[in-house]
């Protein structure tokens, strides 16, 4: 009795304990998920190796300017397509001269000089029909955050719209009595309308991912209870990561993107869900076998924490494969990532076994109406003996779905196999069409956005490439023949020595600035810099260049991009087979079997090149997408690989534990009727939660949903359901080579069919 009661005792005192570290864990990490946005940083040089050209280039270019800057243009023109007047001009020229002394947001003192460089350029388009104001925010100051811990460029942005609406009567839909439409674009612009569209993870992604999964969990358990248990542990998880990402990130430990906290946000929810799912799953069966959930708990986790800890370990280390990547927003993915799996998988095996045991025997009321009560065994008399012993029900007869697919796949397991293979090679064979080498980046927004706009207008009455120009750091002596070169490149406008003037001005006849024996050349090509005309130009120009001086540097915004699209193409090369020997080995060491992982690793690599095929078709005939990010199918390898794998460790490891009771084929068959339900659960509460990443209006973020939404239900559904199952049936014991048990004899109570050799 003293001991019943001193277990009751422990028991609720973890139970407290746990309760206690993680509602103050909430309440510190809310704060500081909400604060994420704060700490991102969204520009694409920033994440480039020191080693790259552009880098480099950039880097000695600091030394022919006082302050690097971050331009901000505003594009103006008649709303009825007439030229621009006189007086539209001189308005124009007065407001882009006034609006600098115009007073700071409310909160924060002085005005908006205080972070421009130089003087405002206000340039009427050669055809007369537009006009361009360009603004000049100090490169450094533009990250700060103001008082209302809005940051500086996107402010300056937004006073920017809100000044030209007010005093000018001009937006983008909207021109007043002046007549004009306005746009705010150029990199400003453009950085604005990304935090923009970035906004949207702290609040409707969350909302929509976890309103989504909530009706998944209703539907799933039927109870008013049981899935606000789980939500609760997916929210305190992503609260745990949120914590610690954002002290890591402030501190300048990672390097954290917007594009990393929507899918940190996805991936603990998604993952705290799916471990939820299994757990529940365990427990309640445990249930049915004994009267005290504490105990039912105690035997759930004994079960669960080999798989999940497994499935866990393995997408962690899959992720931190990333690691290996020359881009910096890959490297810090890969930590961001693992950070929320560990978070998932302590809220999962801490957590939630305590809020599923806060009402101590009577903890079966969260499952209410449909409480698992104790199951009466069978007895049954025992052969040649007169002793009674007792057998529980075989999953395997029941009359439920997964019971009976589970039946087909025993029954049919070469043919099913076979088709799906065959299926799945038939979508694999569309890879080839995926077209992953980049977009420009007005193709970066799914929706009208006022930079793409204005974009569009200004190189329809200016010279697209000259705002942005390519850069060359050349020796003195070497600046002929580099010029000579660089005008010989097919999509080159024009090629300047640097004298100070503003990209985009014409300059006076000053002298060319020369630092350390180097010069400038600015070289304006025809497409804008933003554009994959103007990266393959800037690809050449390199070539040219090199050629009349091995020791110039290209560099420039087109050459950043060359230089990320180079990298991408180099870690999708390293990473891939990186991640293939990592779980490779996990799995080796998880199932104790070289043939076993074998088999999984090529049938999710399989389900993966299927999904990737699959998604080419949608991407160019359905939803007309211009093209693929570089990085997108690394991620999407990264991702559906391992939580692919995810899936069959979950059947994998329950059909071993069957096994070594009634053999392997009768082991496939119980374990694939037993988990079938909730790994399908947790298959559609993952791809639901990466399918809510589609809510935020960025290709790439669209194309990171759609391809591993489709490619988790593809894994789960076909691979896990029926591939996997039907293989392992149909090589039976020798799964399981080189392990004991290749060579394990059938026994038991159940009556099964002798593994076939």
């Amino acid at each position: 009795m003293l001991s019943n009661r001193r277990s009751t005792l422990l028991r609720a005192v973890l139970v407290g304990v746990a309760l206690v570290v993680w509602l103050g864990i909430g309440s510190v990490g809310g704060m500081a998920q909400g604060k994420l946005s704060q700490v991102q940083t969204n520009d694409a040089s920033a994440f480039l190796p020191s080693s790259a050209e552009s880098t480099r280039a950039a880097e000695e270019s600091k030394g022919f300017v006082d302050t690097e800057t971050l331009p901000a243009l505003v594009v103006l023109q008649p709303a009825d397509g007439s030229e621009v007047t006189p007086d539209q001009l001189a308005a124009v020229q007065d407001w882009a001269e006034a609006f600098p002394d115009e007073a700071l947001p409310p909160g924060n003192e002085g005005t908006w000089s205080d972070y421009l460089v130089g003087e405002v350029a206000v340039v009427p388009s050669q055809d007369g029909e537009a006009i361009l104001v360009a603004y000049s925010l100090d490169g450094a100051s533009s990250e700060e955050l103001l008082a209302d811990e809005e940051g500086v460029t996107d402010s300056f942005v937004l006073a920017l719209r809100e000044s030209l609406e007010s005093e000018l009567g001009a937006t983008a839909t909207s021109a007043g009595e002046l007549g004009l439409q306005a746009w705010v674009t150029g990199p400003a612009g453009f950085v604005a309308d990304l935090v923009t569209a970035f906004g949207g993870i702290d609040g409707v992604l969350l909302l929509v991912a976890l309103g989504a999964v909530l009706l998944i969990l209703v539907l799933v358990y039927r109870s008013p209870f049981l899935p606000f248990v789980v939500i609760l542990t997916a929210v305190f998880a992503l609260c745990l990561a949120g914590l610690v990402v954002y002290n890591l990130a402030a501190n300048g430990t990672l390097v954290l993107n917007g594009q990393s906290q929507g899918i940190l946000s996805i991936l603990v929810v998604g993952a705290s869900v799916d471990y939820a799912l299994l757990l529940v799953a365990r427990y309640r069966e445990e249930l049915a076998h004994v009267e005290h959930p504490a105990e039912a708990m105690k035997r759930a986790l004994r079960a669960c924490v080999e798989p999940i800890a497994a499935s866990a370990g393995t997408v962690i280390a899959g992720v931190l494969c990333l690691l290996l990547s020359d881009l910096g927003s890959n490297r810090s993915l890969g930590p961001v990532a693992a950070i929320g799996i560990a978070s998932a998988l302590l809220g999962a095996l801490t957590l939630l076994p305590a809020l599923l045991l806060v009402f101590g025997k009577r903890s079966r009321i969260l499952f209410w109406p449909r409480a698992p009560r104790p199951v009466p065994v069978v007895a049954h008399e025992a052969d040649h003996a007169h002793v009674d012993t007792t057998v529980e029900p075989d999953p395997a007869d029941g009359t439920g779905l997964w019971p009976r697919l589970a039946r087909f796949v025993g029954r049919k397991a070469r043919p099913v196999w076979i088709v799906t293979a065959l299926a799945l090679a038939v979508g694999a064979a569309f890879l080839p069409t995926l077209n992953a080498s980049g977009t420009n980046q007005v193709d970066i927004f799914l929706t009208d956005v006022d930079a793409v706009a204005g974009e569009e207008v200004l190189a329809e009455h200016f010279p697209a490439g000259s705002v942005q120009p390519a850069i060359v750091i050349v020796d003195e002596a070497d600046v002929d023949a580099v010029t000579t070169a660089a005008e010989g490149v097919d999509g080159v406008e024009s090629v300047t020595p640097y004298t100070g003037a503003p990209a985009g001005v014409e300059g006076d006849t000053a002298a060319v600035v020369v630092v350390d024996g180097r010069v400038r050349l600015d070289v304006a090509t025809t497409a804008s810099a933003d554009t994959q005309d103007a990266v393959a130009t800037v690809e050449e120009l390199r070539t040219a260049v090199h050629g009349a001086s091995p020791t110039a540097l290209v560099g420039g915004a087109a050459a950043e991009t060359l230089d990320t699209n180079l990298a991408s193409e180099r870690d999708l090369r390293v990473i891939v087979p990186v991640v293939l020997l990592v779980i490779g080995v996990i799995l080796m060491f998880l199932l104790r079997s070289v043939v076993a992982a074998g088999l999984l690793l090529a049938a999710n690599v399989l389900s993966f090149a299927a999904a990737l095929g699959v998604s080419a078709i949608v991407f160019n005939h359905v939803l007309g997408f211009a093209g693929a990010d570089p990085v997108v199918p690394l991620f999407a390898f990264v991702f559906l690989v391992a939580l692919g794998v995810d899936y069959s460790i979950f059947l994998m490891t329950r059909v071993r534990e069957e096994s070594l009771k009634i053999g392997t084929r009768a082991g496939v068959v119980r374990g694939l009727a037993v988990t079938g339900g909730v790994i399908t659960s947790a298959g559609v509460v993952l791809a639901v939660t990466f399918a809510a990443l589609g809510v935020i209006p960025l290709l790439f973020l669209a194309q990171i949903a759609f391809i591993v939404a489709f490619g988790v239900l593809l894994d789960t559904l076909v691979v896990r359901s029926l591939l996997v199952p039907a293989l392992v049936h149909d090589l039976g014991r020798r799964t399981w080579w080189p392990s004991a048990l290749s060579r394990h004899q059938e026994h038991g109570l159940h009556k099964v069919a002798p593994d076939l050799e």
